[in-house]
C-alpha cells in the first residue's frame, strides 16, 4: 500500500511545519482541508505581506505559481515550495513576457500597472504591481497627466476605469473562472432567492458586475458578508472562498454563482485545485518542488512589488 495513504496526512504536515520551521500560506481558493491547516489564509495582497514579513526558514505556498514566485521575490534567501509546480493561472498565461515587452516598447510614455496575477518576468517589466484589493488606490496615486497601461485583466481594468474615471490602455486578458459567470443565470438565481445579495469579484465580466450589490477582492467579499445584516448571498467568484465565509458566518447562506455550463465545475479554478493534501505532504517531506528564479530577475521584479507594498 502507498505509504502516503497509510499516514495521517494532517498530523504529518503539522509535524513537518515544526521540524522545518515552515510557514504554510494558502489562498482562499484552495481546498478547505488545506485552508484549515494553513498558518495564514488570504488573498494575494495579504499573502504577499505575510511572505514579506515571515521569520520562517521555509515558505510553503498552497496557491498557484505566480503567488509562490512573488514569495520568492520577497524572500530570495528562503526556500519557497509549492505542492504542484504545474499549478498555473489562465490570466497569467494570457500575458507572455515577450508579448508584454513588445506592448511596453510600443507605448514608452505609459506607466505600466500590472495585476499580481502575472509571471515574475512580466512583473520585472512593470512599473508597479497591484492586487484587486489595492488597485483603485494605486491608480488614484498616479498623476492625472500620466498615461497608464493596465495588464493583464481587461475586466478588472474596465472596472477600475469606471471607478476612478481614468482612461487606461488595457491588455486583453481574462481569468477562465470569472469569465464563466453569466448575467442570465445569476439573474435567474436572484429571482429564486430575492432576499440574497449578489457579490462579485471585479475580474467578472461587466454584465455580472452591473447586477451585483457589492464588488470586491476575495478579502473584501469576506469582510462584507461578515459585516452585512443580510442572511443570504450569491457569490460570483471561485467557490473556495465560501469555506471561509461559512466559518466566519455560520448562520448565513452562501450560494455559488452558476457557471455558463452548469454541468461542469467551472466555478472552481482547476489550477488552484491541483494542490492536494498528499502533494502538500510530499513537497514538505522532499523539499520539492522549489521555486528557483535568477537573481537578476528577482532584483528587477522586486522593484514594482516594493512600490505596491509601500502604497499598501
Amino acid at each position: 500500500m502507498n505509504l502516503v495513504v497509510e499516514l495521517d496526512l494532517k498530523s504529518e504536515i503539522r509535524k513537518l511545519k515544526k521540524e522545518l520551521n515552515a510557514v504554510l500560506l494558502a489562498h482562499y481558493y484552495q481546498e478547505s482541508e488545506i485552508q484549515d491547516l494553513a498558518d495564514f489564509v488570504g488573498d494575494s495582497l495579504e499573502l504577499s505581506k505575510r511572505a514579506a514579513n515571515t521569520e520562517a526558514d521555509v515558505i510553503v505556498f498552497a496557491g498557484v505559481h505566480f503567488m509562490a514566485e512573488t514569495a520568492k521575490i520577497l524572500n530570495p534567501t528562503k526556500k519557497v515550495l509549492i505542492p504542484d509546480l504545474t499549478a498555473g493561472c489562465s490570466l497569467s498565461d494570457s500575458c507572455p513576457a515577450p508579448l508584454f515587452k513588445k506592448f511596453r516598447d510600443e507605448h514608452p510614455d505609459y506607466y505600466a500597472v500590472t495585476y499580481i496575477n502575472s509571471s515574475a518576468a512580466v512583473k520585472a517589466l512593470s512599473d508597479i504591481i497591484c492586487t484587486s484589493s489595492n488597485a483603485e488606490k494605486i491608480i488614484r496615486s498616479i498623476p492625472e497627466e500620466q498615461k497608464i497601461l493596465f495588464s493583464p485583466d481587461r475586466n478588472l481594468g474596465r472596472y477600475l476605469m469606471e471607478k476612478t474615471g481614468r482612461e487606461m490602455l488595457l491588455w486583453d486578458g481574462t481569468c477562465m473562472v470569472h469569465e464563466q459567470f453569466v448575467q442570465e443565470k445569476i439573474t435567474k438565481l436572484k429571482l429564486e432567492n430575492p432576499d440574497a445579495l449578489i457579490i462579485a469579484h471585479p475580474e467578472c465580466e461587466e454584465k455580472v458586475l452591473d447586477i451585483s450589490d457589492f464588488i470586491g477582492s476575495t478579502s473584501q467579499l469576506l469582510n462584507f458578508v461578515k459585516e452585512s445584516s443580510a442572511k443570504k448571498f450569491i457569490v460570483a467568484t471561485e467557490v473556495g472562498i465560501i469555506h471561509q465565509m461559512r466559518k466566519y458566518s455560520p448562520d448565513k447562506i452562501f450560494i455559488p454563482a452558476p457557471p455558463q455550463d452548469s454541468t461542469c465545475a467551472c466555478n472552481e479554478c482547476p489550477h488552484m485545485k491541483k494542490n492536494t493534501l498528499e502533494k502538500l505532504y510530499l513537497c514538505m517531506q522532499e523539499l520539492q518542488p522549489e521555486i528557483i528564479l535568477p537573481d537578476d530577475l528577482i532584483e528587477k521584479a522586486y522593484i514594482p512589488i516594493k512600490r505596491m507594498m509601500d502604497l499598501s
